[in-house]
């Protein structure tokens, strides 16, 4: 690592020649800050900037390592997080680019900014995300799309999307992803790198005025880095219990550790498709080729079905309506603040949101319990595959990144293969694991006309280091490296 060029590398490296004052914070964040200025225009991935606080805070980060006073297992590195549900005194929260809330600021810390900062990460600024990170792609009415920095003319994915394109792009190391869905794994896969949610519970995440809505479908507070390292340091400091939360895990995992373990043995389920989606023959092909890797690494694979026989549309729909509850209650608390996003400002939320609100007026408590029985039915399923497998490896999405919309409201495929699918989520083979609170990461699988395409591992519930050990394993036997072009037209 060179002083020169200090953002080609990772967070693991960058925070260890922190320590050692091989570089100094005041160099890195200069150099940050200085791409970001550079390259973030093409892509639209941050969408506030505190460059005079991330500099105050370099200068001291540097401060202390020269005066030799203990540091933090990330000091001076500079992170970002996500602009959706994410808090941070003093900066805007905008809901995912919801016009009237640009003003909004909400006097508290989300888990993620609290425990970043308290191991030392600077965070520099907010990644974009669609509104109320209601849809797999980023766009919103306020700041518009965040671009694919391999083809701008693509979608970054969702939603967090700014937080998957930053990485790629290699204005931070590490980002935060947030997943209901995939909102963490979906960008991941489209922008070339790595996404990892854990098992339910094993990184707190705080809700209120409901510590409980979580469940529907299982959130998660996670990373999206470029390599396997820097998400396993992110999650040990991310990880562990907080009274804050009611189901957050008190049993503790070793992160770090995992990255050297071996995957020989271990049997592996795949499915292409999960029994039921459509996924486009040019994934399909990649994924299956990477899939080489693992009876490289002396794994058994073996091609699986799951026994899931309800169409795909009727289970993207489930998870449409299971998040609704929360959503509706966002809206309704902002309408009682004086924020009428269905009256009057009504154009500030797309027509999809709008749709599914109207969905959520109708719904009744048998209408919840009958969703929550069909997810018991992928729960069932995916536990019927663990019972025999150690992992299940899944393409992480359908379809490759689509072409950004000009109207603000971008939203994913409409048919795979002469399928008809959902637009939102139903193109994703992601939100199963969280029907499960299973754990799950997107690796980069190789290229499909010149785009990625991303590779899902899904593990037992609780088998986090199983999922961050096969990744490790593909990461060294398929090492992921895409060229970003370095000049871009919008």
């Amino acid at each position: 690592m060179t002083s020169d060029d200090p953002l080609l590398t990772d967070a693991t490296t960058m925070a260890a020649a922190i320590r050692v004052k091989e570089i100094s914070p005041v160099e890195v964040m200069d150099a940050t800050l200085a791409r970001i200025e550079q390259r973030n225009p093409s892509i639209n991935a941050f969408v506030f900037q505190a460059f005079d606080e991330a500099r105050a805070a370099a200068v001291e980060a540097e401060r202390r390592v020269v005066a030799g006073e203990p540091v933090g297992p990330l000091h001076g590195v500079p992170v970002a997080m996500k602009d959706l549900f994410d808090f941070k005194p003093g900066w805007p929260s905008t809901f995912g680019g919801i016009p009237a809330l640009r003003d909004q600021h909400i006097p508290a810390y989300c888990i993620w900014a609290e425990r970043m900062e308290r191991a030392g990460g600077i965070i520099v600024g907010k990644t974009n995300a669609p509104s109320l990170g209601m849809r797999l792609v980023t766009d919103n009415r306020l700041f518009g799309p965040t671009r694919n920095p391999f083809d701008t003319t693509r979608n970054a994915g969702g939603s967090s999307g700014g937080a998957a394109a930053a990485i790629a792009d290699g204005l931070v190391t590490i980002a935060e992803g947030s997943d209901a869905g995939g909102s963490s794994r979906v960008p991941a896969a489209w922008c070339g790198v790595y996404g990892f949610k854990s098992t339910w519970g094993r990184v707190p995440f705080l809700l209120r005025p409901d510590a409980f809505a979580g469940t529907m479908p299982f959130l998660n507070e996670g990373v999206i880095t470029r390599t396997v390292a820097d998400a396993a340091l992110g999650l040990s400091v991310l990880s562990g219990p907080d009274p804050r939360d009611p189901f957050s895990t008190r049993d503790e995992i070793d992160w770090l550790a995992a990255l050297g373990r071996d995957v020989a043995g271990m049997r592996i389920a795949y499915s292409p498709d999960l029994d039921v989606f459509a996924v486009d023959e040019r994934i399909a092909r990649v994924v299956e080729t990477a899939l080489q890797a693992f009876e490289e690494a002396g794994a058994r694979v073996e091609r699986v079905r799951l026994g899931i026989r309800r169409d795909q549309r009727e289970l993207s729909d489930v998870w449409c309506r299971l998040v609704m509850p929360l959503t509706a209650a966002n809206v309704a608390g902002l309408q009682a603040q004086g924020i009428d996003l269905r009256g009057a400002l009504r154009d500030d939320l797309p027509p999809e949101v709008h749709g599914w609100l109207e969905t959520a007026d109708r719904m009744t408590a048998a209408d919840l319990m009958r969703d929550q029985a069909v997810r018991t039915e992928v729960f069932d399923a995916l536990q019927g595959v663990f019972a025999e497998y150690d992992l299940l490896v899944t393409p992480t999405t359908g379809a490759l990144p689509v072409r950004n919309a000009d109207d603000r409201n971008t939203v994913g495929p409409r048919e795979i293969n002469g399928v008809e699918v959902d637009p939102l989520v139903g193109w994703a083979l992601t939100y199963f694991a969280n029907f499960g609170g299973h754990p799950a990461a997107s690796v980069p699988a190789g290229l499909a006309d010149g785009l990625p395409v991303g590779m899902q591992i899904v593990g037992r519930l609780g088998a986090d280091a199983d999922v961050l050990a096969a990744s490790a394993v593909f990461e060294r036997l398929r090492p992921w490296s895409y060229d970003i072009p370095e000049q871009r037209t919008i």
